[in-house]
């Protein structure tokens, strides 16, 4: 059983969702806008959002930003849109996993298991190191902070996710299917999403690709990151 929060305008495709999730046991609240459920979040504990992206009053893709500004609760986006490119940035924003209207009850349920599972094997999880360093990275994985040379970084969160699951495993080459189900957690996706993040964590390292000091790409192998040949200074 899973408190649930369906983010739903249409009357119909509400009540069916609310239908269905209650009579598979869950918990369900649901509201028709955007601002409505940043207040659901902020008053009530959620183990998963079903978010659409056409609200009446904000659109969804911003109520996501919005969400992940308050809250790390998974986000499933139920959307008519079909279009890859922004498929990929609400990933990169923040949602967990999406389908793509109209799907079955059948579909949900089994995204939904798979987003829960996921969740709750994280938090099972031994707690991350006070600190990994690698050369003159520093990373502290409990408060999200990240230093270079004793000068701290200015990370988005996936970006630190990336950044601390590649220094927690340094020298290792991490194929890109580890890295979209370990930091994006998905077990599909487009190689652009990852190359994207990559290429905005280099510019913070102050590194290039064609001139790598932590970050290393293999060609069709995968990523690694370990300490820079030459001495820190």
């Amino acid at each position: 059983m899973a408190s649930v929060l369906v983010v739903e305008d249409d009357q119909f495709v509400r009540s069916a969702l609310i239908r269905h999730l209650t009579e598979a046991s869950h918990l369900v609240r649901s509201v028709g806008t955007a601002l409505e459920a940043l207040r659901e979040v902020a008053h009530f504990r959620f183990d998963v959002v079903i978010l659409d992206l056409g609200l009446p009053d904000l659109d969804g893709a911003e109520a996501l930003k919005m969400l992940r500004g308050i809250t790390d609760v998974p986000v499933i986006i139920a959307t008519a849109r079909d279009d890859e490119a922004e498929i990929v940035r609400l990933l990169n924003d923040g949602a967990d996993d999406y389908l793509t209207k109209p799907f079955s009850v059948e579909h949900l349920s089994a995204r939904m298991a798979a987003v829960l599972r996921r969740a709750r094997s994280s938090a099972g999880e031994v707690p991350p190191p006070r600190e990994i360093r690698v050369g003159g990275l520093a990373i502290d994985p409990l408060r999200r902070q990240a230093a270079l040379d004793g000068a701290a970084l200015d990370l988005t969160r996936r970006e630190f996710d990336l950044l601390a699951f590649l220094a927690g495993r340094p020298g290792v080459v991490v194929p890109r299917k580890e890295l979209l189900a370990e930091v994006w957690q998905q077990s599909y996706g487009d190689d652009q999403t990852i190359d994207v993040h990559l290429s905005w964590l280099r510019r913070k390292l102050g590194e290039t690709a064609a001139r790598p000091r932590y970050l290393h790409t293999l060609r069709g192998v995968g990523v690694k990151l370990e300490p820079p040949l030459e001495p820190q200074p």
